[in-house]
């Protein structure tokens, strides 16, 4: 049986979520960012249970196929960005057809309809956050993180960032409190 949920981003969220169904006695076949499939069938008393505790941890049980679906389109956005490997001539359209296997036009329709903002809109808040990751832990320095995140240039991605945190990324860093945002909540 599969299970979806949302606001599954990293593998924290994987390890609470794999806790619920442990405390539960439900034996997990697999489970993976958004999706939990189970050994054997589970009854309706267990699934309202688990999710009543997804519900108290910041998640929820996905039952709408159209809500699965934006919730794999946000994943795979989500570690997409996390792997610091984004060329700059990288196409999000493409990505993301070759990786859902579906048309890019009805998935981007979707997500608008759905979250209101674009998909287009979405990746650059990912990348924003990211950036703003990056620049906390002091890993990578501007250049290396446009690089890293598939900006033409310095210049491109510190006026991304201006337009979204209304800092330049040198000003940024230069805060005592940082306006990190949770990955799950980009809208």
């Amino acid at each position: 049986m599969k299970i979806f949920i949302k606001n599954m981003v990293c593998n924290r969220c994987i390890t609470a979520v794999s806790t619920i169904f442990r405390e539960e006695n439900i034996a997990i076949k697999s489970i993976h960012l958004g999706e939990v499939e189970t050994e054997f069938a589970v009854s309706e008393k267990h699934i309202q249970r688990i999710e009543n505790h997804l519900l108290e941890i910041g998640f929820e049980r996905i039952k709408d196929s159209a809500i699965q679906l934006i919730e794999k389109i946000k994943k795979t956005i989500i570690v997409k960005v996390s792997e610091l490997d984004i060329s700059e001539d990288f196409l999000l359209s493409e990505f993301l057809s070759i990786q859902l296997h579906k048309d890019y036009s009805s998935l981007s329709k979707l997500f608008s309809q759905k979250e209101g903002i674009t998909l287009e809109q979405f990746f650059i808040l990912q990348k924003i956050e990211k950036t703003k990751e990056l620049l906390l832990y002091n890993e990578y320095n501007v250049t290396e993180i446009a690089g890293k995140l598939g900006y033409k240039s310095v210049q491109y991605l510190s006026s991304q960032f201006r337009n979204i945190t209304g800092f330049s990324p040198t000003e940024f860093k230069k805060q005592k409190v940082y306006h990190r945002k949770p990955l799950d909540s980009l809208l």
